[in-house]
């Protein structure tokens, strides 16, 4: 049973269903559903019987989807053919850019997008440097000023 608890708390740091974790997923519904039966049996409320049916709805999904897990995990491993092999799953060839990027790509900026930025900054600047900006200027002045009241 101590084996059992040590590899338990170590499978929750493991990525994907491991075979303890699914045991001790099992064997809890299992239980909940017994309780279930019980509280059904005693208090003979349809609440239980809900009770009951989500939760063996909720015990058939994880175990689907701990099954669905497994089988594309058994389609990678043949498709690599061997654990050392990459695998190539799109269609096309090699793109000749071999240089490894983490996170995402960045953007590309363009000269208006940056003229547009720093007309940003010196706008907000100005507002700023010119009182407390409480309520020195209301919104209709400011849609006048950049001339986008008529639309």
């Amino acid at each position: 049973m101590a084996t059992f608890i040590t590899e338990l708390m170590s499978s929750i740091f493991t990525p994907g269903p491991t075979p303890t974790l699914l045991v001790a997923t099992n064997a809890t519904f299992a239980s909940l559903q017994i309780v279930l039966a019980l509280l059904l049996a005693a208090t003979r409320s349809i609440h239980f019987v809900i009770l009951s049916i989500l939760c063996g709805g909720l015990w058939w999904a994880i175990n689907w989807f701990a099954s669905e897990l497994r089988a594309s995990g058994a389609t990678i491993v043949r498709a690599k053919g061997s654990p050392g092999e990459d695998v190539q799953l799109e269609e096309g060839g090699d793109s000749g850019d071999d240089t490894e990027r983490e996170g995402p790509t960045p953007p590309s900026v363009r000269q208006d997008d940056i003229r547009l930025a720093s007309d940003l900054v010196e706008t907000l600047r100005q507002r700023r440097s010119s009182g407390d900006g409480a309520g020195d200027v209301s919104t209709e002045d400011e849609w006048e000023r950049i001339g986008i009241a008529g639309l």
